[in-house]
């Protein structure tokens, strides 16, 4: 089973990650990176959906045993290379010219959580998983541009509780305070209703890409000019 599949769904990809907690390195960005651009040469598709097939986990963020590995070799620029990796998902996500939507099925923690925050919405399960940034407890500062992702995505009152708490919220306090769309009720359910909503964007391209650039611009601007500051000298720990 490949890292990453897509198939097509009536109007809507369906892009699912495989790699059990899904975590990100090298191989997950390529393949990622990959099916959007699959899933954009389909001109029937008019809105994507992000899931996993792992019933515990959407995403675990990114691989702490590659990337220590890494460290470990001293391979400073395959970790630099990783990081701008990542920054290129999110940007794909941010400037994508449709929605995307991630239906969030499991545990999803910190590049996992910020990851859905690109999004530009999100489904939950109910029944299982938590929503966590653990960067205060692992002591990993964001990125400017992680920080600006996360802040279009989360009331501030609610982010500020989230980040410096590093505290396991679940799909019920998410909704409640309109980090996610709903909270469904199971996995069926959850894929029932992000599938029917991403069904409802039925929007040309151009003007939703446009809109999106717009909207995401100081974003990528922030991602673009601030985040090398830390990357290049690879300050990412405290």
């Amino acid at each position: 089973m490949s890292v990453i599949e897509w198939e097509k769904v009536e109007t809507v990809g369906v892009i699912t990650m495989n790699n059990g907690e899904n975590r990100h390195n090298p191989d997950f960005v390529r393949a990622l990176l990959m099916a959007f651009d699959e899933v954009k040469g389909d001109p029937g598709i008019s809105s994507v959906i992000i899931a996993s097939s792992d019933p515990k986990n959407w995403s675990q963020g990114i691989d702490l045993q590659w990337i220590t590995g890494a460290m470990a070799k001293n391979d400073l620029q395959g970790i630099r290379d990783f990081m701008y990796g990542l920054n290129r998902i999110f940007k794909s996500i941010l400037l994508y010219p449709m929605p995307v939507i991630a239906a969030i099925n499991g545990h999803t923690f910190g590049d996992g959580s910020i990851m859905a925050c690109a999004c530009d919405f999100r489904f939950m399960k109910a029944d299982r998983g938590f929503f966590c940034f653990p960067e205060i407890d692992i002591n990993i500062p964001f990125l400017p541009g992680m920080q600006a992702i996360i802040r279009k995505a989360i009331p501030y009152y609610k982010l500020e509780e989230l980040v410096f708490s590093g505290k396991r919220t679940g799909a019920a306090e998410l909704e409640a305070h309109h980090v996610i769309v709903k909270a469904c009720e199971n996995e069926e359910a959850l894929m029932r209703e992000a599938l029917a909503f991403a069904k409802t964007f039925t929007k040309k391209r151009p003007i939703f890409g446009e809109i999106k650039k717009r909207m995401h611009g100081s974003i990528i601007e922030i991602m673009e000019k601030e985040d090398p500051v830390f990357i290049e000298p690879f300050q990412l720990m405290m």
